[in-house]
This record gives structure tokens, sequence and C-alpha cells, in this order.
């Protein structure tokens, strides 16, 4: 217990699925959180995105921890939105040694049908929010002069290719690129960065009908066992997919002091899928 004792972080995303997990684990292990969501609706879209409703209950399950936690609805899309949640934040929890840029979004289309609003979105999210996030925090992290560590979301997709989604590998895959040039130019800071690269992680990102059909056109009503199933044959551990908490303790790993000299790292945690 106490492997981020002392440490604050700030988590996008972090209204439900995976950004709740990572606010909880690290405040499980002694971190105080400034959890940042929109709590709201982008209409490319195709399933119910988190509201204020659950940005209030990552709260309530964060202090149960006894720990100290700064709620705002923000979009990471705006960056002077994100550099007024830091300073808030910082006012009431204390400055920021960790960052978890995990807010992102998902849908699927074929390329050649992919219209420029979805492919926008999903690049201005995706990757534009990755950004944002990093250089609303980096100057204040820089001249407090004590390091910190910086995880970003990315995916088996910023690794491998996958089709109808080539705004989504895009995206993932120009994550890591920002990791592998920020690891660099951070690093004399000693800032560390590295990414994540979940597989299909159970929440509502990929147990909705829109990813039951594209994984099971065969079906006239797929549901989530029939989806389970095909993504069970892609993974070398015969599992369907991992739970949240899963990617939380790579999180909390690389948050960690334990990860103090790993930085540049693209850290897979995806059930053998990139290696089948």
């Amino acid at each position: 217990m106490g492997r981020v004792s002392g440490k604050v972080a700030l988590v996008t995303g972090a209204a439900r699925g995976q950004g709740r997990a990572h606010a909880i684990r690290l405040a499980e292990e002694g971190a105080d959180i400034i959890a940042v969501d929109l709590c709201g609706q982008i209409d490319s879209v195709p399933y119910a995105m988190g509201n204020a409703a659950d940005l209030t209950q990552t709260a309530k399950e964060v202090e149960a921890f006894d720990r100290r936690i700064h709620t705002e609805a923000a979009d990471v899309r705006d960056l002077a939105q994100l550099e007024a949640v830091v300073r808030r934040g910082e006012a009431e929890v204390g400055p920021i040694d960790v960052v978890v840029a995990n807010a992102g979004i998902f849908s699927t289309e074929p390329s050649e049908a992919m219209s420029p609003r979805v492919w926008q979105d999903m690049i201005d999210v995706n990757l534009t929010g990755v950004w944002n996030t990093v250089r609303a925090i980096v100057p204040r992290m820089k001249e407090r002069g004590q390091g910190g560590s910086i995880v970003m979301t990315s995916s088996t997709a910023g690794i491998k290719g996958f089709p109808t989604l080539a705004h989504y590998t895009a995206a993932k895959h120009g994550v890591v690129g920002l990791m592998k040039a920020w690891a660099v130019e951070f690093g004399p800071d000693r800032i560390r960065v590295n990414t994540v690269h979940p597989t299909s992680v159970d929440t509502p990102m990929i147990a909705n009908e829109t990813m039951y059909r594209l994984f099971r056109p065969d079906l006239d009503n797929p549901g989530k066992d029939d989806f389970g199933e095909v993504f069970k044959a892609l993974h070398t551990l015969p599992e369907r997919w991992v739970q949240p908490r899963d990617i939380s303790n790579m999180v909390l790993f690389l948050a960690s002091e334990e990860s103090r000299y790993v930085t540049g790292m693209q850290m897979r945690v995806d059930l053998g899928y990139c290696e089948k």
C-alpha cells in the first residue's frame, strides 16, 4: 500500500470506464486526484458517453479511500479549458506529479465512407486531446523541478492496423509518436513518458451494439457473448477481454517509483494479441 502516497494525479476521461478505474486505483495507493471528463456527448460517437453523475460517482469512490479529489467537466479538445482545470485543481489538491491522458472515443466506419466529421472528432479527442493535456501541465511540472510521470492511453491499434478503424489507428499511433518525442524532450527534467496499450477492455466503449455488429456480421442480433468469442480467438491467453483494473495496475506501476527509470516504453496489456 502507499505506492503513490503523497502524489497528485490528473486523470482525463475519469467519469467511468478505464479513467474511473485509474483514479480509484491511484487513490487506493495514496494519491490525490484531479478528475476531468467531458460529461457530455459527441455526435459521432455511437454509444452513450459519461455524464456528470458518473463523474460524481468517481469522486465518491475516490473519497472512500480518504483521498482528496477535484472534479471538473472539461473538453480535452480545448487547451484553455485544461489550463484552467490545472490551475484550479492544483490550488485545491496540490502540484501534479502524474498525468494519465486517458480520455478517448471510439467509432468504426470504412475509410471510403467515413465523413470528415467522424475523422476529425477522432483526431481531435484521441490525439490532440492528449497533446492538450500534456501541454497544459508540463510547463508547471518543469518549473517545479521535481520530475513526474506521464502515462498516455494508446491501444493495440497503436501497434497494429485495424480495418474500418483508420481514424482510431492513426490517432493511437500518433500518441506513440508523441510519447517517443516527449520521452526525449522531457527526460532532462526527469519527466518520464510512456504509453499503455490495452486490448479490448470490458467497458461501454466496446460493450455496445455497434461493436457487436462489427465483429459478428454473420448474426442478426449479436450480443456480448457472441462478440467476446471472436476476441477470445484473437488472443494468445484464452480470455475475451481484460478488466479496467488490469490496465490501472499498469498505470499505477508507471506512476510509481517502481518504474523510476522506465521511459519511452510501449507497455502492452493485451492478452498476447500483438504477438499472435
